[in-house]
């Protein structure tokens, strides 16, 4: 596979390429996987954004902080970031997990993107990571406002359309994957007066709402 596209994506280019294919290679796979580099992208993710926060936010108190940086590096959001960089297309599964869709799942795609961090960090060290995460989070970042944090996306996309005398939303099931211990959903939030449909995915219905009603809120807000 050539994974060239993605360290352009990433601005990273690996010194040892073995590295970043360990980390896109799932445990269904065979060994090595990407579960040891998971855990150290995991701690860095943390430290990292940690200290964006720190600096972008200095009047915010430590439990803020702590729910803002929670945010950023939850399982929905490592997702929406994985699929942005097209990160599904590059992992290694076994046919198994490739046949019920697992590198369209969240739980795996986030957990890949933390594995790509503690990889880049064993391979370029922690100023290589942090210009990395700088990257991949500019958007999430640029987009956080203290200001409405704490409400969730449903709760926000409601107000909005209750601010603007809309009805409020219908969301719908439209797709489950893998088996009933370890299952992802696909919901669809419509808009029909805006003519507004978006889709998230979560590991829960009710996460795939959030995220697709995070979508709705930004695609109307954003005017597009």
């Amino acid at each position: 596979m050539d994974l060239e596209p993605l360290q352009r994506t990433l601005g990273y280019r690996f010194s040892s390429p073995q590295l970043l294919r360990e980390a896109l290679t799932h445990r269904s796979h065979g060994t090595p996987h990407n579960e040891r580099l998971e855990f150290l992208g995991d701690g860095l993710l943390n430290c990292i954004i940690a200290a964006e926060l720190f600096a972008r936010f200095p009047r915010l108190r430590e439990g803020e902080l702590s729910r803002l940086r929670a945010h950023l590096v939850r399982q929905a959001s490592l997702h929406r970031i994985a699929q942005r960089i097209g990160l599904g297309s590059y992992l290694r599964m076994g046919e198994g997990e490739l046949k019920s869709g697992g590198f369209s799942r969240p739980s795996i795609l986030a957990d890949a993107v933390e594995a790509v961090v503690g990889a880049i960090f064993l391979d370029g060290g922690f100023e290589a990571v942090r210009a990395v995460l700088r990257l991949l989070f500019a958007e999430p970042l640029a987009e956080l406002d203290p200001k409405t944090f704490g409400k969730d996306p449903k709760t926000q996309l409601q107000e909005l359309l209750q601010s603007r005398h809309i009805a409020v939303p219908r969301y719908a099931v439209i797709a489950t994957h893998g088996a009933a211990h370890d299952q992802s959903f696909e919901v669809e939030c419509l808009i029909e007066e805006l003519e507004v449909r978006t889709q998230g995915a979560g590991a829960s219905r009710r996460a795939a709402e959030q995220e697709a009603a995070q979508r709705a809120f930004e695609q109307i807000a954003n005017g597009r």
